[in-house]
């Protein structure tokens, strides 16, 4: 079967996708950066990957005419824009426009439970697109989720950074709202087993784990799964503003992510009917079961995806390629290089340089200015990296984006999501035995350059420091 994949480079389409080829089908990998999609050579080999961004169909030809299913998991939930509802119905009305003209069978769409009679902004853009796409001539299934818990999902990570950091909350009163978590697992067996079933056809479906919970009893379980005893205390005046930047310092989620993540949680998702568990036979995992599993992913650096690799994690206002090209004129540099080393180990420190590792110098200074960053509503450290060894392009690694990770050319290239009175580059190369480090910084007016040169004396010892660290770090 020849399958559409829109999303794959997302954190539910980079599981989906493996499971996919494993069944046997033919996959099409819709992107709009293809630099971003984080896989293994032996899966890119498998795929085909066109390059379409859904708000601009000047490039809706790419589509293959013969496909046979889609799964839309296209989300425009931006961090830095609250526009996002606009996106999301011109892109579901431009794939709607695109696959009509396709043999597509059945579209799979996952969205959000939408019971509530009072839905948030997002759940909202969730349900109109399930509108739009009801609209269209093709047979859609819809599954509708809540919390999603996974190694690396974005409900994972938050409940993990507040029971890990905070042993004694004070928090608003949307934790007493009520939530059906379900197992990333689950998720990709309802993706899979709803794929041209009969029975699945022109409906919707709400899925979720076997338990109701609300937040308060889900922070409370995770304590107890991890061993741990933590104390929450309910406040009445709390307002959404303060809910936000409370789960923004505490969690690595940003100030305009967190700010529609509370309006949500303010919502019930409880599903209504367990009607799919019955037709695909399907038994959902426990809470607890979903906190373990995730856990033995981590524990064996198994993370497939996460939501912090996604560019709605940043700030990047544009696609990688606008930034690939280092300028050169207008510019201030700090240029190091080293010569006589070890190549090979100087690569292998490289690629775990960031997260747990650190930056192999005055790490107290980098964690510093992530602080003062998150403070004025910046991404901060609090992201980390996804894998301890491994880069790919498109990752998040603490307040950097990665541009560019080629072991091939010895090259790693970020880009600085801090917020900053200009636009910054660190760039690693290694040429036979001599690794050069470069620091670029484009200044925004006086404001910039003043900037940059305030940190100068520090400059000095961090970027010496850390370029020979990384060269004789084992």
């Amino acid at each position: 079967m020849k399958i559409l994949l829109t999303g794959a480079n997302g954190y539910i389409g980079m599981r989906l996708l493996p499971k996919l080829l494993d069944a046997g089908h033919e996959v099409i990998c819709a992107v709009r950066d293809p630099k971003r999609l984080s896989i293994t050579k032996d899966i890119l080999k498998r795929i085909k990957v066109i390059t379409i961004d859904f708000s601009d169909i000047s490039e809706a030809d790419k589509v293959p005419n013969d496909i046979d299913a889609a799964y839309y998991l296209l989300h425009s939930m931006s961090s830095d824009s609250g526009d996002f509802e606009k996106i999301e119905n011109l892109c579901a009305h431009n794939f709607c426009s695109i696959l009509e003209k396709t043999t597509i069978k059945q579209v799979i769409y996952l969205s959000g439970i939408v019971n509530d009679q009072n839905l948030s902004k997002h759940l909202r853009s969730r349900k109109n697109v399930e509108q739009i796409l009801k609209n269209a001539s093709f047979n859609l299934t819809v599954l509708r989720a809540g919390i999603i818990v996974g190694s690396g999902s974005a409900s994972f990570e938050i409940i993990r950074d507040l029971c890990e950091k905070i042993p004694f909350m004070i928090t608003p009163k949307w934790v007493r709202t009520k939530s059906q978590p379900i197992a990333i697992r689950n998720v990709i067996e309802f993706l899979t087993g709803v794929l041209m079933h009969p029975k699945c056809m022109n409906d919707s479906f709400d899925i979720g784990g076997s338990d109701i919970l609300t937040y308060k009893q889900m922070l409370h379980s995770y304590a107890r799964i991890r061993g741990f005893k933590n104390w929450i205390w309910i406040v009445p005046v709390m307002t959404p503003r303060l809910s936000s930047y409370w789960l923004h310092f505490v969690t690595s989620t940003s100030y305009p992510l967190a700010v529609q993540l509370v309006n949500s949680m303010k919502m019930e998702v409880v599903a209504k009917d367990n009607r799919l568990q019955t037709i695909l036979k399907i038994n959902p995992y426990s809470y607890k079961e979903a906190i373990q599993m995730a856990f033995k992913k981590i524990e064996q650096n198994l993370v497939v995806s996460s939501w912090k690799d996604s560019m709605v994690s940043g700030r990047l206002p544009k696609g990688l390629n606008q930034f690939i090209q280092v300028p050169k004129f207008g510019v201030l540099k700090d240029a190091q290089q080293l010569n006589s080393i070890d190549p090979e180990q100087t690569l292998e420190s490289l690629w775990k340089i960031g997260g747990d590792q650190g930056w192999y110098y005055a790490n107290w200074l980098w964690e510093l200015r992530g602080y003062l960053d998150q403070l004025i509503g910046g991404v901060g450290l609090q992201r980390g990296r996804t894998h301890p060894n491994k880069i790919f392009t498109g990752d998040s690694l603490d307040f950097w984006r990665v541009l560019l990770a080629d072991k091939k050319e010895k090259r790693l290239l970020l880009y600085a999501e801090m917020k900053l009175p200009g636009e910054a580059w660190l760039e690693f190369k290694i040429v036979e035995n001599t690794l050069f480090q470069t620091a670029t910084f484009r200044p925004r007016g006086l404001w910039g350059r003043l900037y940059w040169y305030s940190l100068v004396p520090f400059h000095f010892f961090i970027f010496n420091g850390m370029i020979n660290n990384i060269a004789k770090k084992r």
